[in-house]
C-alpha cells in the first residue's frame, strides 16, 4: 500500500473505531494504587522464592560437605593416625596433641625481639619432628600396626613436648636474668 492509500483507509474505514473518550476522574490515582499493589505482590513473591531456594542450597552444601569428608578419609589410606590403632592410643594422641598445642601457644605468646632466634630455632626443630611423624604415619599403614612404629610415634610426641618445655625453661631463665636488680644497675 502506498502512503496515500493508508491515510485514506484510516480516514474512511476506521473512523469510528478509535476510543477517544476521556478516562473517569481519579483514574490516575486508582491506576497508581493498583500498580503499587502489584509491586508489593511481586516483592512478596521474591521473598517467597528466596525462602524456597535456601533449602536446595542447604541440601547441596550438605552433600558437598559429605563428599569432601569422604574424600579426605579416603586419602587417609596412605597414612594412619595413632588414634586409629585403639581407643587408648586415641586418648594418648589427644593428650599429646593438646599438650603440644598448649606449649606452642605459650611460646608464641612470649616471643620478643630478644628471644626471637631461640623460638624460631625451636619451631624449626618442631617442624622436623612433625615431618618425621608424617613418615611414621605412613610406616604404620605399611607395617600393619607394628608396636615398634607405635612406640616411635609416641616417642616423637614426647620429644616434641620435651623440646617445647626446654624452650619454656630457657625463656623463663632469660626473663629472670633480665629482671634481676644487679643487672639493671650500672656501676
Amino acid at each position: 500500500m502506498k502512503e496515500d492509500n493508508m491515510e485514506d483507509w484510516f480516514a474512511e474505514q476506521q473512523e469510528g473505531c478509535w476510543d477517544l473518550a476521556e478516562p473517569k476522574t481519579g483514574h490516575k490515582e486508582r491506576f497508581m494504587a493498583k500498580m503499587g499493589q502489584k509491586i508489593e505482590k511481586k516483592e512478596q513473591k521474591k521473598v517467597i522464592n528466596l525462602h524456597f531456594w535456601w533449602k536446595p542450597f542447604a541440601v547441596a552444601a550438605s552433600i558437598l560437605f559429605i563428599v569432601m569428608l569422604s574424600l579426605t578419609r579416603n586419602t587417609g589410606a596412605t597414612s594412619k593416625e595413632l588414634a586409629a590403632v585403639s581407643p587408648k592410643m586415641e586418648e594418648t594422641q589427644d593428650f599429646f596433641s593438646a599438650a603440644i598445642a598448649n606449649e606452642l601457644f605459650e611460646i608464641k605468646e612470649r616471643r620478643t625481639p630478644e628471644n626471637k632466634k631461640l623460638i624460631d630455632d625451636a619451631l624449626n626443630q618442631l617442624n622436623i619432628l612433625e615431618t618425621d611423624y608424617t613418615k611414621l604415619k605412613k610406616d604404620l599403614v605399611k607395617s600393619g600396626d607394628d608396636k615398634r612404629v607405635i612406640y616411635a610415634m609416641i616417642t616423637n610426641f614426647q620429644t616434641r613436648i620435651d623440646l617445647l618445655r626446654d624452650v619454656m625453661t630457657q625463656l623463663d631463665d632469660t626473663e629472670q636474668l633480665n629482671t634481676q636488680k644487679d643487672e639493671k644497675q650500672i656501676f
